[in-house]
């Protein structure tokens, strides 16, 4: 990062003013700047038909020293498709429903000051970003990225069945209702999938998912090995079969997953037990998936409409994530 007191450096703010008081972030920057003595800020608000990723070029390009973002996940992803491989300190600020990549840094979620002052006075680390390739039923191809997980197949339903309303009064909770939606009519489908350009591999599934980091609100580890700066892309393969599959799924991620590995006891307890056959964890850097027919996709609970196949890979240390004083990198 530029070091303080270099009057010609200037930080540049990505906001989604849906998302977050606006006033609030512009005011919070304009005085932290201010004090350690940087070039006033520039903004650039985000909007419906650019989530982030061309205004964020365009403060890259207007020679910004550092980029912070400011908004949900879905602004987080698109600003950090333009960061990737660029060097420039990147600071997420967190202020939507889930804040998953946020939490998955171990960020302070209700101090947004305290993260933006991270810029001035904190340290950049390098976390991985994912990219994920969809071919669509015409032939046609498009590259996109993640930072906390792209899925096919029932994950995708219950992101596009979750009330717009919901999720604005009532936060990240709204999900279960998108997956109270989705999971009557969720059925299994083929899919084709190779890892690291290995071996074919033909099953069902009724969701396949590509994470770059695990974690989830309330405390619940959906890919509990899942390192946000390790280099390598965790795969959950989720095949429940009938009632006691899906209590087993429910199991595995909240209770076994959640509360029994971070105990040593916990886990000696999973040890004992019958592997569960509801959710297979995979671990590769690039992973393609083919599917029999068009299905739903979703990347950081953004709805990308249907593909026939999907391709995942991990950028290892794409992006330089500004991590306020003190923060302790051992979390991720």
């Amino acid at each position: 990062m530029a070091a303080s007191g270099d009057e010609h450096a200037h930080a540049a703010l990505v906001l989604n003013p849906v998302k977050v008081d606006a006033w609030r972030m512009r005011s919070a920057l304009i005085a932290l700047s201010k004090r350690h003595g940087w070039a006033p800020p520039q903004f650039y608000e985000t909007s419906i038909d650019d989530p982030g990723r061309e205004v964020t070029r365009q403060a890259l390009a207007e020679g910004a020293a550092a980029v912070l973002a400011a908004g949900g996940d879905g602004t987080v992803r698109a600003a950090s498709e333009a960061m990737a491989g660029t060097g420039i300190p990147f600071c997420v600020v967190p202020g939507g429903t889930g804040n998953l990549f946020a939490r998955n840094l171990g960020l302070p979620l209700l101090d947004p000051e305290r993260v933006m002052e991270g810029v001035f006075t904190g340290s950049t680390h390098p976390v991985d970003i994912g990219w994920a390739t969809l071919t669509r039923e015409d032939g046609s191809h498009s590259e996109h990225g993640f930072v906390v997980l792209a899925g096919m197949g029932l994950d995708a339903d219950m992101i596009a069945n979750t009330r717009p309303d919901l999720k604005r009064t009532m936060g990240w909770v709204a999900y279960l209702d998108g997956a109270a939606r989705s999971l009557p009519g969720a059925k299994p489908f083929r899919i084709v999938y190779q890892l690291d350009q290995g071996r074919l591999h033909s099953t069902k599934v009724h969701s396949m998912l590509f994470a770059n980091c695990g974690a989830l609100p309330a405390g619940i580890a959906l890919m509990p090995d899942a390192a946000v700066d390790d280099g390598v892309m965790d795969i959950a393969v989720i095949q429940p079969t009938g009632p006691l599959g899906w209590l087993g799924l429910w199991r595995k991620i909240w209770w076994d997953n959640s509360v029994l590995l971070r105990t040593r006891a916990g886990r000696r307890v999973l040890e004992r037990r019958s592997r569960d056959r509801s959710i297979r964890y995979l671990r590769a850097r690039s992973a393609e998936a083919a599917m029999v027919a068009a299905t739903s996709i979703e990347l950081d609970g953004d709805e990308l409409g249907t593909a026939v196949r999907m391709s995942c890979r991990i950028q290892q240390g794409g992006l330089a994530i500004v991590l306020p004083a003190g923060h302790g990198i051992p979390r991720f």
